[in-house]
This record gives C-alpha cells, sequence and structure tokens, in this order.
C-alpha cells in the first residue's frame, strides 16, 4: 500500500534528500516547508505546505492523513543565537505535538552525532547539540512511535554509494567520522521500514570500508 511521508524541513539538503527517497521507494511526500523556500525540479510534483512551525492550526493540517513524519529541520548558522532553541527544541516540540492531536504516530528525527554534549565545538552556535537532545528528549517522551538518526558529519557526495557501508550504532557510540546526505535519507526511510528501530537512538556514519548491512542486521547482531 502505498503511504504518505510528510517531510519538514523538505527544502533543506537533507530533507531534500529524503523527499526524493520516498518517492523512489513508491510512496507519496509531503513537504512541509517555510513560506519562502526553495524545492529542486524533483519535488514540484509532491503536495506541497508552506508555513510557519508557529501557526499551529497550518501545521496539524499539514500533517493530518499522513502515515508517518521525518523531521528533518535543524538550525542553520547565523547570527540569531537562539536559533537551535527555536528550531531544535521548540519547534522539534511543536511537531511532536501536532503528530498527537492529528493522529501521526510514527516519526522519524535527524538530529546529530554527540547531540547532549555540553563541551563540544559546534556549541559556539547557540548551545546547538544540548537543544538538539532537548528535542530528541521531547520525542523519546511522546509516547509516538519514534527513531532518531543522528548523523556524524555531513557532505553532499552522491557517486559511487552503493557499495559504502553505514555504520549503525547506539546512542553515543560514535564521536566523529562523515557520511553523505543522501545516505542519511536512505537511513531515515530503512529506520521507517524497521518496526525493530521503534524507541531506538541510531548513529550513523559511513565508509567505503564498511560493511553493508540492513538497519535489522545490526540491531539483530546488537
Amino acid at each position: 500500500m502505498t503511504r504518505t511521508i510528510a517531510i519538514s524541513g523538505a527544502s533543506g539538503k537533507t530533507g531534500f534528500r529524503v523527499a526524493e527517497e520516498v518517492l523512489a521507494a513508491g510512496d507519496q511526500a509531503r513537504l512541509l516547508l517555510r513560506p519562502e523556500s526553495q524545492i529542486p525540479a524533483s519535488l514540484e510534483g509532491c503536495e506541497q505546505h508552506r508555513l510557519s512551525l508557529t501557526d499551529t492550526n497550518a501545521l496539524d493540517n499539514s500533517l493530518r492523513g499522513v502515515d508517518a513524519l521525518v523531521i528533518a529541520t535543524g538550525a542553520r548558522p547565523s547570527v540569531d543565537l537562539t536559533g537551535p532553541m527555536k528550531v531544535d527544541a521548540w519547534g522539534v516540540e511543536r511537531q511532536i505535538e501536532s503528530c498527537k492531536r492529528v493522529g501521526v504516530n510514527r516519526v522519524v528525527l535527524v538530529s546529530s552525532l554527540c547531540a547532549g554534549r555540553w563541551k563540544h565545538p559546534l556549541n559556539l552556535f547557540g548551545l546547538i547539540l544540548v537543544w538538539k537532545r532537548v528535542g530528541e528528549r521531547n520525542l523519546e517522551n511522546s509516547g509516538l512511535d519514534w527513531t532518531v538518526i543522528r548523523p556524524g558529519g555531513l557532505n553532499e557526495r552522491e557517486d559511487d554509494l552503493e557499495g559504502e557501508g553505514v555504520l549503525w550504532t547506539g546512542a553515543d557510540q560514535q564521536e566523529s567520522d562523515s557520511i553523505p546526505r543522501r545516505l542519511v535519507a536512505r537511513c531515515c526511510l530503512e529506520a521507517l521500514n524497521t518496526s525493530d528501530s521503534i524507541g531506538k537512538i541510531l548513529e550513523v556514519t559511513s565508509s567505503k570500508q564498511q560493511p553493508v548491512v540492513s538497519l535489522q542486521e545490526a540491531i539483530a547482531s546488537c
């Protein structure tokens, strides 16, 4: 059966790739976008909802009737150091509360490696890793069927990814290394399709030397 998957932050570098992977899987992508956002031509045929996350009614309407939500919103570096608090904590909380109001039970959140750590250089931008952990905790305590994906350093590489293995681990097991955004998007879809990922924080990095294993295989080996 074809599913409808909502993707918030769908114009972002990870979010649009999540939407493309949803379409590639034969499902429908519903894009949650800021009013001024631009999207690639590959997504122009998708249902689009342009809104602010502070608009409760618009947010509820954008999520009503979907089978799952992938939260790919994230604060961007700027002079506004309150961005991480507003987006990665409060924004995630608003999306969770909306899911509960309209009956969306399955949520995958794209977070970050080292979320929750105070002593980290990334925290120079508004304590971003601290606020990302607040967003994670809100989801963990929501009562929804949740999975958190914590990717390592993100890159834009798109070539020769089929033989690149993902290192799947639990929370606070990895500290560095990178992963292409395209593989992060595929990890989100794999989590949606793997019921054993519910209730888990999954850290993901990748390399050519890493064996290619499925999420289900990785969970079974833990």
